[in-house]
């Protein structure tokens, strides 16, 4: 599996554990840190671009109709959807 379905992958899986099947982005970049860390650390250059990355991640999931976002006051969050 290439490292960007990965990515998407990841963004699902968090979502989901987040409860509720949504999560503020900092959660979601938290949550796969916390259960990625060696998969990160070990993908060379994506390393130091994974927090951007996620967020491409989020917009493919968007346009494919598997994530929306919603705004609560400054804050977005990502809303998995079924």
């Amino acid at each position: 599996m290439h490292y960007r379905e990965k990515l998407q992958l990841w963004v699902r899986e968090a979502l989901g554990d987040l409860g509720g099947g949504q999560g503020l982005i900092l959660d979601v970049a938290k949550h796969v840190w916390a259960n990625h860390e060696t998969d990160l650390k070990n993908s060379d250059d994506a390393f130091y671009s994974w927090q951007y990355d996620i967020r491409w991640a989020a917009n493919q999931l968007r346009r494919t109709g598997k994530l929306g976002l919603r705004t609560a006051g400054s804050k977005s969050i990502w809303v998995l959807k079924q």
